[in-house]
């Protein structure tokens, strides 16, 4: 049995979900297929917050996340839902003058503080030397990020497995692993790290790899937790945090610490290497938290080899790939120009340097 659409969308995290708001804001004919439900525990969008930041060596970036911003609250106005949770953060580690020029060269507020003042105000990390204070980041609540942009979007078919796309030229079709079939004038893939098989069945190849990482769950050492800023150390390795929204606990992670894994076949147990690391981060540089966690937490990334996004087009086929580790604050700005690249737009597309080409030029 097959059925048509003008637009489907492939997965219904937050790339997939904000490109089919955009496309239905635009009064676009669209569907949204996800292979099991919104958030589930493999995808990478799962999880109850994130961080946004201006804070970037590259002022693209700062510019890119400063529009997003804006887009995020138009979101909030729109749902009721607050998304955006501002706390302020600390950034620090031997990056810290990049992030400090990116931010300044965009026109980004920061104030670089010595360590004894950051330790002052925040008595709960220990930076080890200066601390840059980025005072418009915020604690993204992710999971009512999701939820706003499923209830603003159009209808999701969840329990729906994609299995294979072919693009003949005037449209796409696309088989699920129970033998139905949709047929789409465009199909948008924004699967996470399924999104390289399913391409390589319509003949497109990007370069991604998925890993599974870790993060830990965190309480006070001692009494009541101190009032904690979001942190991210620069550096050979990366470890970031941030509170938790509606909740006592702290969440921690070391970006891009995890191994590479099969997407279908998750190991959810915690990894004794990635819990030595995170406790080695709480010790190194939150003496208020209990390096003993409440619970941990696996998480998938979608990773590209440069980490820039994919955000392209081939033939019928649009691809939004590779945001894992950094994507979630741009959500609703990837999503509007996926909108645009898939609706043969020629206003209001993303930077060059995200095209898929790049890898082969």
């Amino acid at each position: 049995m097959s059925s048509e659409h003008e637009f489907v969308v492939v997965g219904a995290g937050l790339l997939g979900l904000a490109a089919a708001r955009a496309l239905a804001g635009r009064g676009r004919d669209v569907l949204v297929l996800e292979q099991a439900t919104i958030g589930h525990p493999d995808g990478g969008s799962q999880g109850s917050c994130r961080i946004f930041r201006l804070g970037y060596d590259d002022p693209g970036y700062v510019a890119m996340a400063s529009r997003a911003r804006g887009l995020w609250h138009e979101l909030e106005d729109a749902s009721g839902e607050q998304i955006l949770l501002p706390t302020p953060q600390l950034s620090f580690g031997a990056g810290l003058a990049a992030v400090q020029d990116g931010m300044r060269r965009a026109g980004a507020p920061s104030k670089l503080l010595t360590a004894d003042e950051a330790a002052a105000r925040f008595p709960g990390v220990a930076t080890g030397g200066p601390a840059l204070l980025e005072p418009e980041s915020c604690v993204i609540a992710a999971d009512v990020a999701l939820r706003a942009l499923a209830a603003a979007g159009p209808p999701v078919r969840t329990g729906f497995r994609v299995t294979s796309l072919r693009d003949d030229g005037r449209r796409v079709t696309l088989q699920a692993g129970d033998g139905s079939v949709l047929v789409a004038r465009h199909a948008i893939v924004c699967a996470g790290p399924w999104t390289g098989g399913l391409l390589a069945t319509a003949g497109i190849t990007v370069p991604t790899a998925a890993t599974l990482e870790q993060v830990a769950y965190l309480g006070p050492a001692h009494g009541p937790m101190p009032d904690m800023p979001i942190i991210i150390k620069y550096g050979d390795e990366m470890p970031y945090g941030l509170p938790v929204p509606g909740s006592p606990l702290y969440k921690l992670g070391v970006h891009h610490s995890g191994p590479l894994t099969d997407p279908g076949r998750q190991d959810r147990e915690p990894d004794a290497s990635l819990s030595r690391r995170l406790a080695d981060a709480v010790r190194g540089y939150l003496p208020a938290l209990d390096p003993r966690p409440v619970r941990t937490e696996r998480c998938v990334y979608d990773n590209t080899p440069d980490d820039d996004f994919i955000l392209d087009r081939s033939g019928r086929i649009t691809i939004g790939s590779g945001t894992s580790g950094h994507g979630f604050k741009f959500g609703p700005l990837l999503g509007g120009w996926l909108a645009s690249l898939a609706a043969g737009e020629s206003a209001d597309l993303p930077p060059a340097r995200f095209a898929v080409g790049r890898f082969t030029s």
